[in-house]
């Protein structure tokens, strides 16, 4: 007997490095965490005491398949008081985390073996759900001469597809789509009839450029989010969709078989996370402070930025003057400074082997304390 051939992707490379920095703490060193995408400090008090009414009220079960209707109205709501923009509620579905979200959308809308278009360097789980479940990325090599985004011209030389995959911001880049990009792709999507899917999960972390949704220029946009990043709350397993009324119904079957429902403990905290936003946006603050710390630090340490760092919480280095080895460079920088980050083929299989992504999420001395460090190490 033999695992299934679906099986066969790759790992997920900062997994890996996080249980290897796990190794290294359990054995009584230092570790300096920069290898996960994960805020520091967890999710707002207010959210911690949603969850513990719920726990006192004595019952935690099934919900609705599409989330509960109060979450529902109040994240169609986020869209009107963060975009102006008018959403039905009925549009959005709650998913256990953005992973589940994209697993949907994409059993719903493609057919076995469709042909879906995204950016390479690009998170690696997009490119490992599609092929676990048959379907075929296309990766397109966008570098600097594209902002590191997919832009018309590149899905032109892409040949057929049925779908294009953006985020913006972007990890491990923290690239962003000007508007006029975004509405751009989703017009060559339009005239094409292959779906456009947008994660904007990290929407909300950015630093002095204008972010925005692709429901402004496309009623069929398939629009992914997570109260995982900007919301503090990864381990709660709790994102939505935003989709066209044709996939609401489809998408429900789906989530009735796969997930039954989203966690209910996660659905009434997130209710919570959504008026906390004046303390996200320090948190916010916190993170432009670290993110210009190491815009200046790892220069002198001997790495170069390779991408704008515009929005989320990661830059993207080249060590081209350091290593041609990112994996072996990294665990090397685990063993001798205690700085875990992940190396670039986890996020570029063609050229990822020339870089390290940093993520700057974890508590501001954390991220002076890595800073140091590669500087000794380096300097």
């Amino acid at each position: 007997m033999k695992p299934a051939l679906r099986s066969a992707i790759d790992p997920f490379i900062a997994l890996e490095v996080l249980k290897a920095a796990n190794d290294r703490a359990a054995q009584g060193l230092d570790v300096l965490h920069m290898e996960v995408g994960e805020p520091g400090g967890g999710p707002p008090e207010a959210v911690l005491d949603a969850a513990r009414r719920c726990l006192a009220a004595g019952r935690i079960g099934y919900t609705e398949s599409l989330g509960i209707p109060p979450l529902r109205a109040r994240i169609a709501g986020h869209y009107r008081d963060r975009y102006g923009i008018d959403l039905a509620p009925e549009r959005v579905v709650v998913t256990t985390g953005s992973s589940a979200g994209f697993l949907l959308a994409f059993l719903a809308a493609f057919e076995p073996r469709a042909r879906i278009a995204l950016a390479d360097p690009g998170y690696p789980a997009y490119r490992n759900i599609l092929k676990a479940l048959d379907f075929q990325p296309v990766n397109l090599a966008a570098g600097p001469e594209t902002g590191f985004q997919p832009t018309p011209a590149l899905l032109d030389g892409a040949g057929a597809l049925a779908g294009v995959l953006v985020a913006s911001p972007a990890n491990p880049t923290g690239a962003m789509l000007a508007p006029a990009e975004l509405e751009a792709l989703c017009a060559w999507c339009r005239e094409r009839d292959a779906w456009l899917i947008s994660d904007e999960i990290y929407h909300g972390i950015v630093y002095g450029k204008p972010v925005e949704t692709a429901l402004r220029f496309s009623d069929h946009a398939i629009v992914v989010n997570s109260f995982s990043k900007y919301f503090a709350m990864t381990g709660w397993r709790v994102g939505w969709l935003v989709l066209p009324e044709a996939l609401v119904r489809p998408v429900e079957r789906l989530a009735q078989s796969l997930y039954i429902s989203p966690p209910a403990l996660s659905q009434q905290a997130a209710l919570a996370a959504l008026d906390c936003r004046p303390e996200l946006d320090r948190r916010v603050a916190a993170y432009a402070r670290n993110r210009a710390l190491l815009l200046e630090a790892l220069p002198r340490a001997g790495f170069e930025i390779a991408a704008p760092a515009d929005g989320a919480f990661y830059i993207y280095a080249d060590i081209r003057r350091l290593s041609n080895d990112s994996v072996a460079f990294c665990k090397k920088m685990l063993a001798e400074t205690g700085v875990a980050a992940t190396p670039g083929v986890d996020f570029d299989t063609a050229r990822g082997h020339r870089y390290v992504r940093f993520s700057f999420a974890g508590a501001e001395d954390e991220i002076a304390r890595a800073a140091q460090a590669l500087r000794r190490w380096l300097g």
